[in-house]
C-alpha cells in the first residue's frame, strides 16, 4: 500500500512557488516561516544562507507536528542572499536600499548564494548550498533611478528581479539562473528524488 507522499514549502515567496509549479511539483501546503534574518556578526554570506535555510524548515516543521495530516510530510525551505565578496547585501524594501544596492552592483560581479534545507518525513535534514556568480553592465545613474521607479527592486535581495526588468543588467552570468530568481531547481529537484520524493508523478498526468 502506498502511502500518500505531502509536501510543505516553508516559504511564501511567489517565485519559488512558481519555480516548483515548473518542475511539475505542486506544494501541498505553503507555510511560510518567519525568521530574524539579521547576520551574526562577521557571518560570511554562505553560512547565512544555509543556516537562515535550516531555521525556516525546523521552524515549519516544529509548527506541523501538532497536526496529524501533515506531521509526516516533506518539508523544504529555501533562503537567498546576494553579496559582494563579504558584504551582504539587504532585500530592499526602502527606495534608499534599491538605489545603494543597484550602485554597488553597477560594473561589477558578485554572487548569490541559496540555502536549501528538506526535512523528510522520517526526520532526516538534508542541507545544500548552490553559488551563482553574475556580472552587471555600468548602470547609469538615471537608469538606476527608472529601475527604481519601476518598484520591481522592492523586497528583493540585492534589490533587483532577474526574471524581470533587471535580466537586461546581466554581462555574464556563471551558475543556476533559477538559484538567482530564488530557488535552484536542479539542485532542489534532486534533493526530493534522492530523499524518495515521487517528483515525476505530475508529469505522466500532463502528457497531451
Amino acid at each position: 500500500m502506498s502511502i500518500l507522499q505531502k509536501l510543505v514549502l516553508a516559504s511564501g515567496s511567489p517565485r519559488r512557488i512558481e519555480l516548483l509549479q515548473q518542475a511539475g511539483i505542486e506544494p501541498d501546503r505553503v507555510l511560510p516561516a518567519d525568521v530574524d534574518e539579521t547576520p551574526l556578526r562577521a557571518e560570511h554570506p554562505r553560512s547565512l544562507a544555509k543556516r537562515l535555510s535550516k531555521e525556516k524548515a525546523e521552524k515549519a516543521q516544529a509548527s506541523l507536528q501538532s497536526e496529524d495530516d501533515y506531521a509526516p510530510a516533506f518539508v523544504l525551505a529555501a533562503d537567498t542572499v546576494v553579496a559582494v565578496g563579504r558584504r551582504i547585501l539587504p532585500k530592499a524594501e526602502t527606495l534608499d536600499d534599491a538605489v545603494n544596492c543597484l550602485g554597488l552592483l553597477s560594473g561589477r560581479s558578485h554572487r548569490v548564494y541559496s540555502g536549501i534545507c528538506l526535512i523528510t518525513p522520517g526526520g532526516k535534514q538534508r542541507l545544500r548550498l548552490v553559488e551563482t556568480r553574475v556580472r552587471f553592465k555600468r548602470l547609469p545613474r538615471e537608469e538606476i533611478d527608472a529601475y527604481v521607479a519601476s518598484g520591481e527592486w522592492r523586497g528583493k535581495a540585492g534589490g533587483y528581479a532577474v526574471q524581470g526588468l533587471a535580466g537586461s543588467f546581466v554581462v555574464k552570468l556563471v551558475g543556476s539562473y533559477t538559484n538567482i530568481v530564488g530557488l535552484p531547481l536542479y539542485e532542489t529537484v534532486a534533493l526530493l528524488s534522492g530523499e524518495g520524493f515521487k517528483v515525476h508523478t505530475s508529469w505522466l498526468s500532463a502528457r497531451p
